[in-house]
């Protein structure tokens, strides 16, 4: 009777992939700057389902991240890299001169180790250094970017996502965002220095319906395969095809119509970001 073999066999496509989690240097988080974090379940004050397919995942703690950087001209040293189960992005535990704890976004190339300081004022453009938009040196790519000055970063907060200074201009800066599109901002908002950390997020594969089901997402049935009475793309003999276009259960088209209506802000926008699967559309 002869010796049988086996061949290796190549990882499925569907292999699950994550986070090696190199960059991440502590394990456990600081307990002076988590707070419980509830779930809704996609339900409002009412009781009634208003955001659909949530539900469920594991349970978390928030972490405090200080996204103001109102600690001026402190410094603060790095003292680890830690993950955030609410984010994309790593984040990094900083002690201050003075004594306190605080946590920022985590920019790629920050280490542990390395001194950290926001102000008001020029100060070196390294990476994890906050400072108004109009001290920043043009083209140096930013992070956590302020829209109103005092309000906080609000925009470029996910892994590996970073804006870049293309102007000044009075008292307005041009940046332009990981989506293509050219802003206007003030130039006395705040900004940090550096490319968030975490870059190979983009490029997970999520593997399996039980690790959506850890992050709170619950399943989604297509529009149509369900009857009529329960969707608009519902109904139809075998599996329709063309004919009607995509629709939400409530009856708005859903692929390609434009609700951004926001005129107060749409003012800012220099250049929109590109649509469609061309990429020099306008």
């Amino acid at each position: 009777m002869g010796i049988r073999t086996y061949k290796p066999t190549t990882p499925s496509r569907r292999h699950m992939t994550g986070s090696d989690f190199a960059e991440v240097t502590k394990s456990e988080p600081e307990k002076s700057l988590l707070a419980p974090l509830k779930r809704s379940g996609g339900r409002g004050t009412r009781g009634n389902i208003t955001t659909r397919h949530k539900g469920g995942g594991h349970r978390r703690r928030y972490r405090l991240v200080d996204f103001k950087r109102t600690k001026l001209d402190v410094p603060g040293k790095v003292i680890g890299i830690e993950y955030d189960p609410n984010r994309s992005a790593r984040i990094a535990l900083i002690h201050y001169a003075d004594g306190e704890k605080a946590y920022i976004l985590a920019p790629g190339a920050l280490q542990v180790g390395q001194t950290v300081v926001a102000s008001n004022r020029s100060i070196d453009p390294v990476p994890g250094n906050a400072m108004p938009l109009k001290d920043i040196p043009l083209g140096t790519l930013i992070h956590n970017i302020e829209l109103r000055p005092g309000k906080g970063g609000q925009i470029v907060r996910s892994a590996g996502g970073s804006a870049q200074l293309m102007a000044k201009e009075g008292k307005y800066v041009t940046v332009r965002l990981p989506s293509s599109e050219m802003r206007r901002v003030l130039c006395t908002c705040m900004a940090t220095v550096g490319q968030l950390g975490n870059e190979q997020h983009e490029n997970r594969v999520i593997g399996k319906a039980g690790r959506s089901r850890w992050m709170g997402i619950r399943p989604a049935v297509r529009g149509a395969a369900m009857n009529p009475v329960d969707h608009n793309n519902g109904g139809g003999e075998g599996r329709a095809k063309g004919g009607k276009p995509p629709r939400t259960p409530w009856g708005k088209m859903a692929r390609g119509l434009r609700t951004r209506t926001n005129k107060r802000t749409d003012q800012f926008i220099v250049t929109p970001r590109r649509r469609g699967k061309q990429s020099g559309s306008k």
